[in-house]
């Protein structure tokens, strides 16, 4: 990983209300949009608290007509996490959108042209405090920067970028974070890299269009973690075809797993499977996904396939379980504590791991079944037999391969 990249400091919101720092050694924000109608306040409501319980820091609105700018300036007060209205063509609904209340705007500079509509929206931007995102999209690049740059190039998106930053500089509004995606997983990895290096303001970064899972998430992980492992990138939306706490969800995990965000919810390891696997682990591994992931618990957590060589596999788990001859041996922190009975092994584990949560490591340990331990050991020993050596066992192999060297 990358030092990260140095970049000025912003605030979406403002204490005592909802408010999320922006770039500076401000943690990586997750971002989403909701998909409801505006004019749907409870609806949106609704999903805007979704998002904030899968780990959303920031959620953007669509505000497209004045129905969504009155519903906007119903869900604000009531939103768990700032607000920032998504516009497009109508510069006045911006300024609505502003007097709703929201805590920032987006801008979409291939569709709002006119130099004196972008400026008098950051003139009233700048007297209210709030940030505005440079939105630009490969998709919908205005067609004179198109054409000067031969289409839509990563020259071409930081050009779209910074003339819209030259127009707010007219203003002295500088309260700015900056995105330049596309579809395109390259041109949007290029993009980026070449605006890191000519403005100091944050990044927002995505891979525009992604489309549904698996794939849309594949490119989208593709393009922001190569950018976040370069030390580039302030705040992030995988942008799915999906339901956004999905994409909130991964988000918060892509951070995590970068280990930009402490742990806050599970994060869930299993084995591939092979020949050696007791038990089916896909089918376990996705139970006891269903059954975690809603708990919102922030262990690491291992489901193992055989007891040869899972508990080595996970020993730095927090806490996981290995099949084995009918049974399921479940550790924490690498020590057996209890054997369970095959058909018990998801809900022993989800039992542990919550009071793990509740009650400590030190007191699940302190209360280990006597014998789990010697009943493990006794259980790997027998499938040893059956199975043959432990594959991860190389020390014999070794020595041989040396004595036909030497």
């Amino acid at each position: 990983m990358h030092q990260r990249r140095k970049t000025r400091k912003l605030s979406v919101g403002h204490p005592p209300g909802p408010n999320v720092a922006v770039g500076g050694d401000a943690p990586i924000s997750v971002q989403s949009m909701t998909t409801t109608k505006t004019a749907d306040v409870e609806g949106t409501l609704a999903q805007i608290y979704a998002l904030a319980a899968a780990g959303c820091d920031i959620v953007r609105c669509t505000c497209n007509e004045e129905e969504a700018a009155e519903g906007l300036a119903q869900i604000v007060p009531r939103s768990p996490i700032p607000i920032v209205a998504d516009i497009h063509f109508q510069h006045q609904l911006a300024l609505a959108a502003i007097e709703a209340g929201v805590h920032a705007l987006r801008l979409n500079p291939g569709n709002i042209r006119k130099p004196e509509h972008i400026k008098v929206v950051a003139r009233e931007a700048k007297d209210r405090g709030l940030p505005i995102r440079i939105g630009v999209n490969a998709g919908s690049l205005d067609p004179d920067i198109a054409k000067q740059f031969g289409g839509a190039t990563p020259e071409a998106l930081v050009a779209s970028a910074m003339r819209e930053l030259a127009y707010f500089a007219e203003v002295d509004f500088d309260d700015v974070k900056i995105s330049v995606k596309a579809s395109n997983v390259p041109l949007m990895i290029d993009a980026y890299r070449m605006l890191s290096e000519t403005t100091d303001h944050p990044l927002h970064l995505g891979v525009t269009e992604a489309g549904p899972p698996p794939n849309g998430l594949v490119k989208s992980v593709a393009g922001i973690g190569t950018l976040l492992a370069e030390g580039i990138g302030d705040t992030i939306r995988l942008s799915l075809t999906a339901d956004p706490v999905e994409e909130a969800r991964a988000g918060r995990t892509l951070l995590e797993a970068l280990g930009l965000r402490e742990r806050k919810g599970l994060d869930l390891i299993a084995c591939p499977s092979c020949g050696r696997a007791e038990i089916d682990v896909i089918r376990v591994a996705k139970e006891a996904q269903e059954a975690l992931t809603d708990r919102n618990i922030p262990l690491q957590v291992a489901v193992m396939g055989c007891i040869v060589n899972g508990p080595g596999e996970a020993r730095e788990a927090d806490i996981g379980i290995a099949a084995g001859r009918g049974k399921g041996h479940l550790f924490v922190k690498g020590k057996v504590v209890r054997v369970v009975p095959e058909s018990e092994m998801v809900a022993a584990l989800v039992a542990e791991a919550e009071r793990i949560v509740e009650e400590g490591f030190d007191a699940v340990l302190a209360d280990a079944d006597e014998g789990a331990e010697a009943q493990a050991a006794a259980d790997r020993d027998e499938l040893l037999q059956i199975q043959g050596t432990d594959v991860n066992s190389s020390a014999e192999k070794i020595a041989k391969i040396r004595d036909l060297t030497n």
